[in-house]
């Protein structure tokens, strides 16, 4: 099966839709897929429910969708950095689900291993846990927290073979696996595509079972989120 399309818009085509709960690896504007998601801004869908880490910056990543008012719900563990993101929600034209980093990462985890939910104490005796089941385990109390499925999951990886077997690049590993795992239909973003057999096993992070959609992006931004500079004496 032929898991390589000639463009990003391409990638999505009869992927997206309006109202799909979706999930966009990254963390910061470190590992986002910059070409899908700007693909994604130009299929024009709506009403989107997006699970990320952050919501991009303003004018960059997520950030481009908000402004194009196509998210109607974030679930997020850090939205900072993003002064749209911010008037939206507080004038209620968005809906935020906060969610602990880790509790995050699990919830993903879990619905890539086709776990339905699981009991954590992050979150016991604060807004994280209103509403949500509690039950003790050796006299502790813990939380249940639902897993995540999205319908469609966005990716960046560093490179793939013709398989869809992934290696991700250091710290732009991040989410990228998880989101990956959890999604009913996976869609990713590369820097190079290899022959399948190219990539020692070893080397190979995420296997292409998971992917559905490859689509080649050799030369991304890769915005820096916040540069910092320490002067060094002398210099």
């Amino acid at each position: 099966m032929n898991k390589i399309y000639p463009s990003a818009a391409e990638a999505l085509q009869g992927v997206v839709a309006d109202g799909q709960l979706m999930a966009v690896g990254g963390f910061g504007l470190c590992g986002i897929p910059e070409a899908l998601i700007d693909a994604l801004r130009d299929s024009q869908v709506k009403d989107l429910t997006v699970i990320s880490n952050n919501a991009g910056v303003d004018g960059f990543g997520l950030g481009k969708l908000l402004e194009t008012r196509q998210i109607s719900k974030m679930i997020s563990s850090y939205v900072g950095e993003n002064k749209e993101f911010e008037r939206q929600y507080l004038a209620g034209e968005l809906q935020l689900e906060f969610t602990p980093q880790g509790t995050l990462a699990e919830k993903l985890r879990a619905g890539g291993a086709g776990i339905p939910a699981f009991f954590t104490k992050t979150g016991v005796g604060t807004l994280v846990a209103e509403g949500k089941e509690l039950r003790e385990f050796d006299g502790e109390t813990y939380v249940m927290e639902r897993s995540l499925v999205p319908e469609v999951s966005l990716v960046k990886a560093h490179r793939a073979d013709k398989s869809g077997n992934l290696q991700f690049r250091y710290t732009a590993r991040n989410f990228n696996p998880a989101v990956a795992m959890a999604g009913k239909i996976c869609v990713v973003e590369v820097e190079e595509i290899v022959e399948t057999g190219a990539i020692h096993p070893d080397q190979i992070h995420l296997p292409g079972i998971y992917v559905h959609r490859i689509v080649l992006n050799a030369s991304p931004e890769k915005r820096i989120e916040k540069r910092t500079i320490t002067e060094k004496a002398g210099v």
